[in-house]
């Protein structure tokens, strides 16, 4: 079934001033501006080993959350990751961290959304925890 959108603000005005919103401003990087799907998330720390495992199983239209603490230092997804991501069926990323190769990750059709860029890859140890509760900002 086609996922049919709204526009953010009409959403929040209908459900009135009790709505909880998110406070920290992500940028577009990836080529789909709007995407949806069933939330899967992982928490770590300028490692990324866990974020591209992760990906590299089916998406079935889901949109990955990585809570990277809001580090800009090491990049956890570039073009590498975001195109195993898109041909795995992911709907998107929301990174609370930073991503790279940006201009590589407008060419995807899947939804990017982080605080930045950095060129520095991260450590890959597999440090992290996947599916739990993710804290952006």
């Amino acid at each position: 079934m086609p996922v049919t959108f709204r526009a953010t603000a009409d959403l929040v005005d209908a459900i009135g001033p009790g709505v909880r919103s998110c406070d920290v401003q992500f940028r577009q990087f990836g080529g789909r501006t709007q995407f949806a799907g069933t939330i899967s998330t992982v928490r770590c720390f300028q490692d990324n080993a866990l974020v591209k495992s992760v990906l590299a199983e089916p998406g079935h239209g889901r949109v990955l959350i990585v809570d990277g603490a809001g580090s800009l230092h090491t990049a956890l997804v570039g073009d590498v990751i975001a195109g195993s991501a898109y041909a795995n069926g992911w709907a998107g990323l929301i990174i609370y961290g930073a991503v790279r190769d940006a201009a590589a990750l407008r060419e995807i059709d899947i939804g990017i959304k982080a605080l930045g860029t950095n060129p520095r890859t991260s450590t890959k140890t597999g440090a992290g925890e996947r599916d739990v509760v993710v804290h952006l900002g």
